[in-house]
């Protein structure tokens, strides 16, 4: 184990950076200056619509995700990746957005934060032989199990849960004006992190700009794809309007089009085909979850990434754009 793991040196400038690249790494991004402006774009979006406890939330979420990374004394190479960090700061975000500010809260989200990243390296480990990673997951499996628990668990209200309805009519009224539409694809980048502002996706562009400027092409290109399909499918306009139908679509663009795959003419048309099917599993992952009052989270990036990574496709073969 390197020296600078130990417990006496976490709290360096290096260790910041660490935990600056955890908040990039949920857009696969290895860059503690995006991860500065990511937390700043968090940080925005959640005090400007009067949630503070959420960017406050993703700060606690992925220092103690990074933190249990020492303690259990897992690879180096990783924790300098920031692949601690991305699962937990997603678990920071949500557990404010939907549960009421109670200590009970606060304590579940550091359990849940320190979860993350053990099961993480346990879900890598299963998905090794088929050569992808858990992504997302972990938090999607933490979360879900946390926000069914409240049901039962009184001492955990979740005042901002939907209440279980089975799918039904729905307002199709959309406005379309140029400024709403810009407004609704911002918001699909913003909802990575559970941000529902456009001011925040602007700041995330940026952000993804100063990473990989691939990575910011495909986070708006997918966003715009994934706002098209939606309204050309007549989606419910609530979802649209919110940015609910494009951050899974934006991991999934960012994942297949420039992070796995070298960027080229046959890898841009599997992205935009993998984009495309991550709107429709959202709608259908919306109709399973809707009746359990439940959000459906990155769930449909990781169906859709897993789908079209596990073929191991040869597409690189080609010349670069």
């Amino acid at each position: 184990m390197k020296e600078r793991y130990t417990l006496p040196k976490i709290f360096s400038l290096d260790f910041w950076k660490i935990i600056f690249r955890g908040a990039s790494q949920v857009m696969f991004q290895e860059n503690w200056c995006g991860g500065v402006l990511i937390i700043a774009g968090i940080f925005w979006g959640s005090y400007y619509s009067g949630f503070p406890s959420v960017a406050w939330g993703a700060i606690v979420g992925v220092i103690v995700s990074t933190l249990t990374g020492y303690i259990l004394k897992l690879s180096p190479e990783d924790g300098d990746m920031g692949l601690w960090g991305y699962n937990g700061i997603l678990v920071g975000c949500a557990m404010p957005t939907f549960l009421g500010e109670t200590l009970l809260m606060w304590l579940t989200l550091i359990l849940f934060a320190a979860a993350s990243t053990w099961i993480l390296v346990g879900m890598n480990r299963v998905f090794k032989k088929f050569k992808v990673t858990a992504y997302t997951f972990p938090f999607v499996l933490l979360t879900i199990f946390i926000l069914l628990a409240t049901r039962v668990m009184h001492g955990l209200p979740a005042p901002y849960l939907s209440v279980p309805e089975l799918p039904g009519p729905f307002s199709s009224e959309l406005d379309t004006t140029f400024k709403s539409l810009a407004t609704y694809w911002l918001k699909g980048i913003s909802q990575v992190f559970l941000i529902n502002s456009a001011i925040t996706g602007i700041i995330f562009i940026f952000a993804l700009w100063i990473c990989n400027r691939w990575a910011a092409f495909w986070a708006c290109l997918s966003s715009a794809i994934a706002l098209g399909v939606a309204i050309l499918l007549e989606c419910d306009s609530h979802y649209i309007a919110n940015g609910l139908f494009g951050f899974s679509p934006v991991l999934t663009g960012i994942a297949v089009g420039c992070t796995f795959y070298n960027v080229n003419w046959r890898t841009t048309i599997y992205a935009v085909l993998a984009v495309v099917t991550t709107v429709y599993i959202q709608a259908a992952m919306d109709t399973i979850a809707v009746p359990w009052g439940l959000p459906t989270l990155t769930t449909p990036f990781c169906i859709t990434t897993w789908l079209f990574m596990l073929p191991q496709l040869k597409l690189n073969s080609c010349t670069k754009i």
